[in-house]
This record gives C-alpha cells, structure tokens and sequence, in this order.
C-alpha cells in the first residue's frame, strides 16, 4: 500500500463501522491534497461532531473539533486569520446542514476561502439512526417508525440560492469523478461546497452504495457558469447529479475586509498594541455607581 504525507505516524484505532463510506471519502481526500500540492504543515481540517466529524483525528495535519454545527465560523476564523493556510470545514449532512444551518448560510454569504466538505449519508449516524436533514421522506429510521415525514432539504439549491460560487456534489463511490472535483475545489478561490453522497451501512439501509450507483449520474452538457441550468440540476432527484453544478469567481472575504486594506500580512504575525487594546475592552465595562 502506497504511503501518504498526511498518513498518522502511529497505529490508531478508527471508530467507523467497517465498510463505512468515511473510510473511502478518507482515501479521496488523501490523494486530492496531494495531487493539490497540500502540504499536511499548511493544512487545517475543521469539524463539528459526529462520525464524519472524526475524519480529522485520522489525518496528519492541524485541526480543530468544535461544537455540533459550528465548524463553519471556526473555519472562517482560522482563514481570515492566516490566509496563508488550506483550511476545510468537514461534518455531516445533520451537523452542517441542521444544528449548523444558519452558519452554512452565513458563510456562504461571507464567501472565506475555505472548503466545505459535507459528509452525506442522510442519517444521523453517530446518534444511531434518527432522520436527518437529508433523510428521503416516507423513510422509516430508528426513531420515525412509520416513516420520516419531512421534505428532505436540498442543500445544493440553497447554497445556489444564497449565491454561493463554488457548488459540487459527488459520490465516495466514484473515486476518480469525487478526487477531480475537490481538487477543484482546492484550487477555488472563496467558499466551495462539495456535497459528497456516501453510505452509512448501520443505520441506513436504504442508501447503500448500490443505490446511490443506481440513483445518480454524472452531469452533462452543462455550463457550469449558469445559474438557471445549475439551479435546474440541483432540484432533479431521479437521478441525482454528480459533479460541478455552478462555479463563479467572487469577491472572498478577505478582499472584502477592511483587516486587510492597507496590510496584507496575515492578522495572526501582526504585534498586537496592548493600549489599543486596552481601549477597546474598556468600550464593554460595565458602568458602575
């Protein structure tokens, strides 16, 4: 087996079920950084909770596990802080698209440059099997006994919705289609949402491997600089697209930040002024007397 720079250098016990989706969307991820020219030095993977949220505990490189749904401000702020660093936000579908969903669209609307790889198995994994944001409607779960009665959310629409520039979806199952398209997504400069099917063998037997195979197909004869065809694209279920839907270069946050006007040295090598400082905490006393 061929070896990779962001390859741990020690044996760890991986806590996913064997045949999990997340150990294939691992090797994916591997081999588009690499291919990327990545160094593991340079990168930062942050996440939220849940099983795809353990993917940067199993990579070498930074990262940062935070609360349930709030990998997306974290990820922000490590990228306005040193530009210099690859930084990708990673979680689930329930993690980034539930108890983070105001921070997918907020980020979206600020445009970092940040990758955000969605982990989507459309369950809740991690809390054995209840309906998740994703979760196809009339689908029976551990806890939605007589079948999960929401519409599902689309969360590629609603990314194309808030104006997003970068917006792609693909399947662990196609490792060659989902590889080429998050080195895309590297090289994209501002927010990227790379929307990535895969199977949760446990709690979802409905979306397993061979249905995703049966119910998606690649795009094609698409231009990916129209909104209106991308939008079309994203709404259409039977079958699932896979690949870029929409790609438009934005203004990025940090162009859009006054932090950077007249400096354009990373905020975290600048000296911090200790009296400015001090002026701007005594703005937040609270009077008293």
């Amino acid at each position: 087996m061929s070896s990779s720079p962001f390859d741990l250098p020690y044996d760890l016990d991986i806590a996913w079920c064997p045949g999990c989706g997340n150990f294939a969307i691992i090797k994916i991820l591997k081999q588009a950084l690499e291919n990327a020219g990545i160094e593991p030095r340079k990168l930062v993977l942050v996440s939220g909770i849940g099983q795809a949220a353990k993917m940067p505990q199993y990579l070498q490189c930074h990262y940062f596990n935070g609360l349930h749904g709030r990998s997306l401000p974290v990820a922000t702020a490590v990228k306005a802080c040193n530009p210099e660093l690859c930084v990708i936000a990673e979680s689930g579908d329930g993690c980034t698209y539930g108890e983070g969903g105001n921070h997918f669209l907020h980020t979206i609307r600020r445009n970092p440059d940040i990758v955000n790889l969605v982990h989507n198995n459309m369950i809740y994994g991690l809390t054995k099997g209840q309906g998740a944001p994703t979760t196809m409607k009339g689908m029976k779960t551990s806890i939605q006994l007589k079948g999960y009665a929401l519409e599902p959310f689309n969360p590629l629409a609603a990314a194309l919705a808030m104006g997003a520039g970068f917006v792609a979806r693909v399947s662990s199952g196609d490792a060659a289609q989902a590889t080429t398209v998050i080195e895309q997504a590297l090289a994209y400069p501002g927010y990227a949402l790379v929307d990535i099917f895969h199977p949760c063998i446990s709690f979802n037997k409905l979306n397993t491997f061979r249905w995703y195979r049966e119910h998606t197909d690649s795009l094609e004869d698409h231009d990916e600089t129209d909104l209106e065809s991308a939008m079309t694209r994203a709404m259409q279920t039977e079958p699932y697209r896979l690949g870029v839907f929409y790609r438009q270069a934005k203004p990025t946050f940090r162009e859009r930040s006054h932090a950077y006007d007249t400096d354009d040295s990373p905020l975290c090598r600048r000296d911090i002024d200790p009296a400015k400082l001090a002026d701007l905490l005594g703005n937040y006393r609270i009077p008293t007397g």
